[in-house]
């Protein structure tokens, strides 16, 4: 089995993000697995809205960044914050952008494994905009896996540290990590 490469990432820009929280304790448990995994934090990439005028202009640097290390990973980790019952702006638009193809460039999301998470402090724990990015990644091409994660009441089982504190929710988002670092292994 090759290592393989996971991109880990949420679909917040806020600081104290649960959803950021709960993509970080993913990505440790796929790297406990013996993946190679890098967590990339949207804010961090600067991506304007998607509008084909600026694109015309050319690829902004962040989204040129975001779609180079799509385009290298076998597998990614997504954690999707639930907003009126459905996916963040900031996820979609991320998603818009880096679905772009340039002339003889393969598509960023076509062929990669994805584990679909979701946080909130709500009863359902964002359940309900999981079915929208599953909707949206499988018709860009992304091999979504059947299991899929919505942690409710969040804010109650993180520690200081962001670290997941309650061993059954642990579990669960060991196991989904597990399960991607496994199938992108075998895809790789």
């Amino acid at each position: 089995m090759t290592t393989p490469k996971i991109i880990a990432l949420a679909g917040s820009l806020r600081k104290d993000s649960f959803n950021q929280k709960l993509i970080n304790e993913a990505a440790r448990f796929a790297l406990e697995s013996g993946a190679e995994v890098e967590v990339i934090k949207l804010a961090d990439l600067a991506i304007p809205m998607f509008d084909e005028d600026l694109e015309a202009q050319g690829t902004p640097a962040g989204v040129q960044q975001l779609k180079d290390k799509l385009r290298a990973a076998d597998g990614i980790l997504l954690a999707s914050p639930e907003y009126n019952g459905s996916i963040t702006a900031v996820l979609k638009n991320a998603i818009d952008w880096a679905s772009r193809t340039e002339q003889g460039a393969e598509p960023a999301f076509a062929n990669k494994v994805t584990a679909l998470y979701a946080a909130s402090p709500g009863g359902l724990g964002g359940l309900r905009g999981l079915n929208h990015v599953r909707d949206i990644l499988s018709g860009i091409g992304s091999l979504v896996l059947a299991n899929q994660l919505a942690v409710p009441a969040i804010h109650t089982l993180l520690d200081d540290n962001g670290r997941i504190t309650d061993p059954a929710t642990a579990e669960k988002v060991a196991g989904l990590a597990q399960q991607l670092v496994s199938v992108a292994s075998k895809l790789k």
